[in-house]
């Protein structure tokens, strides 16, 4: 299955947040997504948590004709100065190309300040963080765990299961009843959820 579908790219760079992807990652390489990691170099990086991740492209090599998903997890570096911009750019890149984008937490302010949040509805931390960066989206502020448009996901940082809900139902991994289940089960601990999975093979 792996060869019928293009990669997902999850951006890595140093203070990442580890939390952030993982049920997202998790189940799209369940569901035969290859997931790649993309970096400012392919020089390793180190997460929040400590892990020490050895990226497999760097950002200068990445092109939207060649992904399923762009995915920006949140990291202090986010708000720390302009070193994750190029991401915001190319997030921009491949918005304009078609090709999803999912931003949680300190991702979401960079998109804000690339003005890719201006014109479409989305969430985040809180909506003072957004404003903190002049953005001019404010009025689009949805006080929601996870919000799509357009092609583009954003979650605050205590979303990871609804963030991951919305990319599983935009590629379609999960959809109707069978998606509600797996929000269920993984971020309610509804024991009649992992029933409709096993029913549906998802389990």
């Amino acid at each position: 299955m792996n060869g019928t579908r293009k990669p997902v790219h999850l951006a890595v760079y140093d203070t990442l947040a580890d939390w952030e992807t993982g049920h997202a990652t998790a189940h799209l390489a369940r569901a035969g997504y290859t997931v790649r990691t993309v970096a400012p170099t392919t020089a390793p990086v180190t997460s929040i948590g400590g892990l020490r991740v050895q990226p497999d492209l760097a950002l200068a090599d990445l092109r939207p004709e060649d992904s399923s998903l762009l995915v920006l997890p949140g990291a202090d570096l986010w708000d720390t100065g302009d070193d994750l911009a190029p991401f915001a750019r190319t997030a921009r890149a491949f918005l304009a190309a078609g090709v999803p984008v999912a931003a949680i937490c300190g991702a979401t302010a960079g998109l804000a300040r690339e003005g890719l949040l201006d014109d479409r509805r989305h969430t985040s931390a809180v909506s003072f963080y957004l404003a903190a960066t002049g953005y001019a989206g404010g009025e689009r502020y949805v006080e929601a765990d996870a919000v799509t448009d357009r092609d583009l996901i954003t979650a605050g940082p205590t979303e990871p299961v609804a963030f991951a809900r919305e990319i599983l139902g935009l590629l379609g991994v999960y959809e109707g009843e069978v998606l509600d289940a797996w929000y269920r089960l993984f971020h309610d601990s509804d024991p009649q959820a992992h029933a409709v999975l096993e029913k549906a093979g998802a389990a």
